[in-house]
């Protein structure tokens, strides 16, 4: 990202927007997610893959082995990462405890569609209030629930997408760094 004259000014604090509309800081965010490794996810009529690379950029600055970039979040809902690890992490936990919350309160998983909801909610929070700053990492959630499987992508500033299939990419592409894959299965149908 190639500061401009002036952008400095605009881009220290989180809520002012810049002459042109834009919020520098989750801007920068975004680009913590372009750089990171390439995460994907299909679904399928059954359910939902999610693949991740782990490669990690200095192995001497994290050990490898502690980098996870897929998660179970409940029994019927798994995450993939891309961006900054440990804003991930913070994301997971987040997600977790929503999804005990709900089954303790309601005896009953929580659906995809809630969580989803929830976790971008408390990630708009980061790009509203002083002192914090946006997530810089984004999460691909799969999973099934009473209305079927599904895939959602959120990004740092709380855009959420249904999809049917999607590629995190390092290097940049048409799309916003973002391909649509369609996967045939063994019968030539595609997802879903």
């Amino acid at each position: 990202m190639e500061m401009q004259p002036g952008q400095m000014a605009y881009d220290r604090a989180i809520t002012v927007f810049s002459p042109d509309g834009r919020l520098f800081q989750v801007e920068y965010a975004r680009e913590s997610v372009r750089r990171g490794t390439a995460t994907a996810g299909v679904v399928f009529k059954d359910g939902v893959v999610l693949v991740a690379d782990r490669r990690i950029a200095n192995p001497k600055l994290a050990e490898p082995s502690s980098v996870e970039k897929i998660h179970q979040i409940d029994g019927h809902i798994g995450a993939a990462t891309a961006g900054l690890v440990a804003d991930a992490r913070v994301l997971v936990d987040f997600a977790r405890l929503q999804s005990q919350i709900n089954r303790v309160t309601y005896s009953e998983p929580i659906s995809l569609e809630v969580l989803v909801r929830r976790i971008c909610d408390y990630k708009q929070q980061y790009t509203q209030f002083g002192g914090v700053r946006p997530f810089g990492t984004a999460l691909l959630i799969g999973g099934f629930d009473d209305t079927g499987v599904h895939l959602f992508e959120t990004d740092p500033s709380r855009f959420v997408d249904l999809l049917q299939s999607l590629v995190h990419r390092r290097e940049p592409c048409p799309g916003d760094g973002i391909v649509r894959a369609e996967v045939p299965t063994r019968d030539g149908a595609g997802p879903g």
